[in-house]
């Protein structure tokens, strides 16, 4: 099952409804605190197809998983799902989530869309535990990357110029972050908005990704630099 979006499908609007939401809110309420054994995986599984986008095959949801906006939200085939992960496609009707085949979100994981935006995380992807992806801007991470524990990736920044103004009042930008395949950041690394982080690179633990990164580095420290480029045999 193939679940990623051709980019030019993306941003249109969805189908939705009040009464989708109360169901949404029905199900989701009634199936998420069933243990995680045989059963609370089967009725989830079952279940869970009749309101998201789209819903894989042997999906292993565990419980306190939330999830707002199913509507824009595709799930793949054997995607993971720990405990007190969050997900939300709400705020837009053009909002939408994606993740790929064999994604495994560790538990606390936080993705949101804000705004006219989508997350995309490719097939084989492993998010780490308590990282946060969101933004107003869109955010895709390719297949087979390794995102360490307490990661934050933002598709969006504050504008500040105007020292008489409240920074809340100057809005944002909202030029987005993409992260190629067969990506490893390491732990409590930082990615902010307008940043593309090329194929094959590796992000040292802690770094702030405030530039673009080519392809096959090694790049570490606040703010991150390249320091070496990986063999390529």
């Amino acid at each position: 099952m193939n679940i990623i979006a051709d980019a030019n499908s993306w941003g249109k609007p969805r189908t939705s409804s009040k009464l989708d939401r109360i169901k949404e809110v029905l199900i989701t309420t009634l199936l998420e605190k069933v243990p995680a054994i045989a059963l609370g995986v089967q009725l989830r599984q079952g279940v869970y197809p009749l309101i998201f986008a789209a819903f894989g095959s042997s999906v292993y949801i565990e419980t306190d998983v939330k999830f707002y906006g199913t509507s824009g939200i595709e799930i793949g085939d054997g995607v993971k799902i720990s405990s007190g992960v969050r997900i939300n496609a709400l705020g837009h009707e053009n909002n939408k989530v994606s993740i790929g085949s064999r994604v495994f979100l560790e538990r606390g994981v936080d993705i949101g869309t804000l705004e006219d935006s989508y997350i995309e995380i490719g097939e084989g992807t492993y998010i780490g535990l308590y990282t946060c992806i969101a933004g107003y801007g869109n955010i895709k991470i390719g297949k087979n990357c390794l995102i360490a524990a307490h990661t934050g990736i933002y598709g969006n920044s504050h504008t500040f110029a105007d020292p008489n103004l409240t920074i809340a009042a100057q809005g944002v930008t909202k030029k987005g972050v993409v992260i190629g395949d067969d990506c490893w950041l390491g732990h409590g690394v930082t990615v902010v908005d307008g940043v593309t982080i090329g194929q094959g690179s590796v992000i040292g633990a802690g770094a702030v990704v405030n530039r673009d990164i080519p392809p096959y580095s090694i790049a570490v420290g606040v703010p991150a630099r390249v320091i070496s480029k990986r063999n390529q045999t």
